[in-house]
């Protein structure tokens, strides 16, 4: 898909979005990947996300199912989409149901899908309203061997809300006790982990806004500003270019950079210290990860540069390290030697401590305590099937970090690179990276 990045000034479409639309081939190919790997004689069914309520009569924004946009491109409430690759009556092999709209729906809520408009969007060609999937679907369990439903299979997920795909799964297996269930997730993971060539325009739309956005904050930081202030300079950028925040940020300077998932966001940056920004923008539901650590007064101290010279070698070797065929856990086993050689350079660790250590409470912990990357997709954390080896078309973080409270700072990095067998690409490349690259960005 040729895509312009000149997001500023997209020309607006027919169907009110923040993003210019996708090209429905995506997920055309993405359906059929998927009937790919279905058993015989299968049905699957993928329903969106709830509306959260918060509190009195409000509501959160749609934060669509990632799998359900994987296939459809549709970020609307109360939709669901229907697969059944070999049904003997050709109608029932893709159907989409929407929530029916109406003048009232739409003066008070906004534009909601028509039908017309849903077949461009997918480039499936049945569309129904919704109030049509109970009849439909019955009948195609009667004529089904397996039936794939979708859950959440994330291994870090604390699951504490039941989702609308939680209750669909639990009236069905009520409804229809007897069938062959199976689930969708792992596949799903397979899936999304391969990032195809139109997937990977749309996370470079995100890196792009990204890229903006701390070129931005970089011209705006000086001694006194709150890191409020910064959020609100990243949020300007993004939203102005059709994107929004990837996650909640984090803009933490001195110490508070220390603290992993630090987003309070409130306190005053001040002469000397370092920033730390871990911070990217999301576009069509794709997203970017970046964290840079920069000087607030514009300039790095000695100490502070000899610390971010070791991140900025361990990111390199270890961008480099992500390549096919090797395990994740290998990868994260050969980041933390990386780490605990320049500890040991910086004078933070001694050989004695190392040799006498815990092995299963090394001393490199102290200051490098995570994962050096995860999974970037349709969600931050994206899924992907961790246990086997890194395969091409993966797209990873990189995100090594030394952390260290004694002296109230940290430093961490963090790129994107799409896995590829003759050498990686990052995708933020263009961002600045080297200390001083850093510095006389923040001059200009």
């Amino acid at each position: 898909m040729g895509f312009c990045l000149d997001l500023a000034n997209a020309p607006a479409i027919k169907i009110p979005m923040r993003y210019r639309s996708i090209d429905s081939q995506l997920f055309v190919q993405n359906r059929a990947n998927l009937a790919k790997l279905l058993l015989p004689n299968s049905l699957a069914v993928i329903n969106a996300n709830d509306l959260l309520p918060t509190n009195a009569d409000a509501t959160l924004p749609l934060r669509q199912s990632s799998d359900l946009f994987y296939l459809t491109g549709v970020a609307q409430e109360e939709t669901i989409l229907l697969l059944y690759p070999e049904a003997h009556d050709e109608k029932f092999r893709e159907i989409l149901f929407l929530r029916e709209t109406s003048d009232l729906i739409a003066t008070w809520e906004g534009h909601k899908l028509a039908k017309e408009e849903a077949r461009k969007v997918t480039g499936i060609q049945r569309v129904e309203w919704l109030t049509e999937f109970r009849p439909i679907f019955h009948r195609l369990m009667c004529e089904c061997g397996h039936v794939y439903l979708n859950s959440n299979e994330h291994k870090r997920a604390v699951i504490e809300v039941e989702t609308r795909e939680a209750r669909f799964v639990a009236d069905t297996l009520k409804r229809y006790p007897l069938h062959d269930f199976q689930r969708l997730a792992r596949i799903m993971h397979r899936l999304r982990a391969v990032k195809s060539p139109l997937e990977i325009e749309l996370l470079r739309a995100a890196c792009f806004i990204t890229k903006a956005g701390f070129e931005r904050v970089c011209k705006f930081v000086r001694p006194g500003v709150n890191e409020m202030e910064i959020e609100a300079e990243f949020a300007h950028e993004f939203i102005r270019r059709g994107g929004g925040f990837a996650y909640t940020p984090i803009i933490a300077s001195g110490a508070n950079a220390c603290v992993l998932h630090y987003i309070e966001n409130d306190q005053p940056c001040r002469k000397g210290d370092l920033l730390l920004l871990d911070v990217g923008a999301s576009y069509a539901n794709y997203n970017a990860d970046l964290t840079r650590t920069i000087p607030v007064s514009g300039r790095f101290t000695r100490r502070q540069r000899q610390v971010y010279n070791a991140v900025l070698r361990v990111l390199r070797a270890t961008s480099a390290a992500a390549v096919p065929g090797k395990f994740p856990k290998d990868w994260q086993k050969e980041a933390e030697q990386f780490v605990e050689k320049e500890l040991v350079d910086l004078g933070l660790l001694k050989m004695s401590e190392i040799k006498k250590q815990d092995p299963d409470k090394p001393a490199f912990k102290k200051y490098f305590m995570h994962g050096v990357g995860h999974p970037l997709g349709l969600d931050v954390h994206d899924v992907g099937l961790t246990v086997e080896p890194i395969q091409a078309g993966w797209l990873l973080t990189v995100e090594p970090a030394i952390y260290i409270k004694e002296e109230g700072f940290a430093v961490r990095l963090e790129n994107d690179i799409l896995v590829q067998a003759g050498g990686n690409v990052d995708l933020l490349a263009d961002i600045p990276l080297e200390a001083d690259e850093v510095e006389q960005l923040m001059r200009r």
